[in-house]
């Protein structure tokens, strides 16, 4: 476990896992939200943000937290570990309800508001997005840690501390 990505439903607790995974190996942390998006809410190039990337899997090392879509299949077939959050809609929706007004250390900015463009990604992750990770995992011959709930997530941490 050395070249990790996090996926999952937005609201569904990746960053928080990520951060603690990272806590716990040393493992250095990147959040795509942090370099995809800057302080003032433009956001990079898609070239800026590929050429991160790269320099990211070029590593021996990584934890990477984040979905964008076009490069997971990019992600997945150069990690050794996918850690994927499945969980329901609604607690990925109070996920995000909760954080809203806080500042957060895998987002440039505090989110002010719940975006109702952002709400419907999440309501259609699901149906769209959740198939197509699968069918990536299998096309990239990868079996996932998968988590149905945030305990579940906090157990697996208890126990890798324990060895």
């Amino acid at each position: 476990m050395k070249k990790i990505i996090v996926i999952g439903c937005p609201g569904s607790g990746k960053s928080t896992f990520a951060k603690k995974l990272h806590n716990l190996t040393g493992i250095s942390l990147y959040h795509l939200d942090l370099i995809y998006h800057k302080a003032d809410r433009t956001t990079v190039s898609r070239d800026e943000f590929d050429s991160s990337l790269s320099r990211i899997l070029e590593r021996d090392e990584y934890i990477i937290d984040g979905n964008y879509g076009r490069t997971i299949g990019i992600r997945m077939k150069e990690c050794d570990t996918v850690f994927l959050f499945d969980l329901p809609t609604e607690v990925c929706l109070d996920g995000v309800h909760s954080r809203i007004g806080k500042k957060r250390d895998d987002m440039p900015w505090v989110e002010e508001c719940f975006d109702p463009e952002f709400e419907a990604v999440i309501r259609g992750f699901r149906q769209g997005q959740l198939p197509e990770i699968y069918a990536l995992l299998e096309k990239h011959g990868k079996i996932p840690v998968v988590f149905r709930s945030r305990s579940e997530a906090d157990d697996y941490l208890a126990d890798i501390t324990v060895k």
